[in-house]
């Protein structure tokens, strides 16, 4: 039977949604809807509430199957065709992203979606709290399009948009606009933000007269869509991750994220340094100097010798007669 992993702090345990995203379930906000909906157990008992804590040798079953062990993090890129969307089942029974993904990389979840019409980058992961991660728009990572939208657009429309602009009683931050030709009726433009909220682009580009006809991704951060063919998927190299990734979500040799004891992140994802140990301040003037690391240490005067006797020069620092 499969046991959730150790927690980082064995007295207070790990959330019970937390865990279920390190072991590739759900994303975290996922998962506590599944618990809400009576789907998660916790040794034998189904639970209403994530508010719970899971512990080592706790029994966890979604669904009625125990959990997987949680796995090293892994991270995918994938060129969206459009016409698929980015979600597990579909109501309307469309064809899902996921559906036509390689069997053998297990279930994933996305970051970011992408609607049914929109194409590009799209990442994969196994790892839910990964994902949570690199969604939030305080992280800062850009999302960049290229987008073809019928109209054009003034300077004005421009700067409005880079101070951030409210749409329906919605706040979009601030998008970067750049306009790269127009061909005919339509205009050809680069688009970078760092919030993602749903339908963004083609919302505020409505707002200042634009109608988006084709939207691609080709960044997520670091991670670019390069020559990825449309429809194919590649994992990112785990030297790859642990380097783009850093200080953000810090991954050991294995591929595991690294334990909160070993450094301390705000949710801005900066390292937060720790105060380093002060060092008493070094002697003024031409004073005695501090004894070595390891040197014994006497009761007699610092800068003299226990027999208050001056030192004898040695036999090649003598002078020659």
């Amino acid at each position: 039977m499969a046991r959730p992993p150790a927690p980082r702090n064995a007295d207070d345990g790990e959330r019970i949604a937390k865990v279920l995203a390190h072991a590739g379930v759900a994303s975290r906000r996922e998962a506590e809807r599944m618990i809400e909906e009576g789907r998660v157990s916790l040794n034998g008992k189904v639970l209403t509430t994530p508010a719970v804590k899971v512990t080592p040798g706790d029994d966890v079953r979604v669904d009625g199957k125990p959990i997987a062990e949680r796995p090293p993090t892994r991270l995918w890129r994938h060129h969206k065709p459009d016409g698929l969307v980015t979600t597990h089942a579909d109501p309307q029974g469309r064809e899902t992203v996921f559906q036509s993904l390689p069997k053998d990389m297990g279930r994933v979840i996305s970051i970011g979606r992408l609607d049914l019409t929109s194409e590009g980058l799209l990442l994969l992961t196994n790892d839910g709290e990964l994902a949570r991660v690199l969604e939030l728009p305080s992280t800062g990572w850009t999302r960049r399009y290229r987008v073809r939208a019928y109209g054009e657009i003034t300077e004005e429309a421009i700067e409005k948009l880079k101070k951030g602009i409210s749409v329906e009683g919605v706040k979009y931050g601030p998008i970067d606009v750049v306009v790269d030709r127009r061909t005919g009726s339509n205009t050809w433009l680069t688009v970078g933000l760092k919030e993602g909220k749903n339908r963004e682009v083609r919302k505020v580009l409505s707002a200042v007269g634009l109608t988006v006809n084709r939207l691609l991704r080709t960044a997520y951060g670091p991670f670019q869509l390069g020559a990825l063919e449309k429809g194919k998927t590649e994992e990112i190299r785990r030297s790859v991750l642990r380097e783009q990734l850093g200080k953000l979500y810090p991954l050991d040799g294995d591929g595991y994220p690294m334990k909160e004891g070993a450094r301390e992140a705000d949710m801005t994802g900066k390292a937060v340094a720790k105060p380093d140990r002060p060092r008493p301040p070094a002697p003024a003037g031409k004073g005695p100097k501090r004894p070595s690391p390891g040197a014994p240490r006497g009761k007699s005067a610092p800068g003299k010798r226990p027999d208050n006797k001056a030192r004898k020069p040695d036999a090649h620092h003598r002078r020659k007669p």
